[in-house]
């Protein structure tokens, strides 16, 4: 990999992780678009450092509310009254809402690896990301704030997230739509997918870190590596903080309409090449 492909893949996955469109397919897509035959090994590779910067831009955006969270957590713990703290409750609830996507990676392993190969299934399960978009602003009824979360309502995003696992749907519209449908507002069913991204986001980069620092191949790459990480962290940083503005004022059917007209193009392009 070069720094170049290296620097353009992690400006999209800075842009697509936290943006409701789907990282997983830009980078298949990105790839199957210039012709780039990316070996395996180093694509593992890139991709958790890519992710490892994501993580980096979302913990930096919220460190007040994750200081919040691990103090009123350990806190509560400490007193025996965990749930009386409405941070603390939303620390349980981030957990809560981590197990379904665990479940699913350890169930589907083989079946999602084999979708990272196919431009065609990211096409397809893109569409995916549109109708759920879409749903969620016909269904969602937005009258509640983020400190009015039940466990209920964080098992139900985590269910939304866990199916996220496939290329082309999108982590965070998934958990985003769950939040919508569960009555959240915009901006905070997408604070929510946001502090939920971390434990997930973490969970991956931990169990792909052995094989990560054995392979022969990381020594030759640090350069591309170290650009594709910066890359990512910067432009992620810069997404969380424009999505938000965003989705306190307009919808997520631009959103919706960007992935089906994507979703058409690569699925024609798959059949007909």
């Amino acid at each position: 990999m070069t720094i170049i492909q290296a620097i353009i893949l992690g400006i999209i996955q800075g842009l697509t992780e936290f943006i409701p469109v789907s990282s997983s397919a830009h980078l298949v897509i990105t790839q199957s678009l210039f012709g780039w035959k990316i070996p395996e090994q180093e694509a593992f590779i890139f991709d958790v450092l890519v992710h490892l910067g994501t993580l980096v831009a979302v913990v930096l955006y919220f460190r007040k509310e994750l200081w919040q969270i691990i103090r009123e957590v350990i806190s509560g713990i400490i007193r025996k009254r965990p749930f009386d703290d409405s941070m603390s409750r939303l620390g349980w609830i981030i957990l809560l809402a981590t197990i379904p996507a665990v479940i699913a990676g350890l169930l589907f392993q083989t079946q999602v690896e084999r979708a990272f190969s196919s431009a065609l299934f990211a096409g397809i399960f893109l569409l995916v990301t549109a109708l759920l978009l879409f749903l969620a602003e016909i269904i969602g009824k937005r009258n509640k704030k983020l400190d009015e979360i039940t466990w209920k309502d964080g098992l139900t995003i985590g269910l939304f997230q866990a199916i996220s696992l496939f290329p082309g749907i999108s982590r965070s519209g998934s958990a985003i739509t769950g939040g919508m449908v569960r009555n959240l507002d915009r901006p905070s069913s997408a604070r929510f997918s946001f502090l939920l991204s971390i434990p997930a986001i973490l969970g991956a980069v931990v169990f792909a870190f052995k094989d990560l620092v054995q392979s022969p191949t990381f020594s030759m790459q640090i350069s591309s590596i170290i650009g594709g990480f910066i890359v990512s962290g910067i432009v992620g940083y810069l997404s969380i903080r424009w999505l938000l503005s965003f989705l306190s004022k307009r919808p997520l059917y631009i959103f919706s309409a960007y992935c089906l007209v994507v979703s058409v193009i690569i699925i024609i392009f798959s059949i007909v090449k």
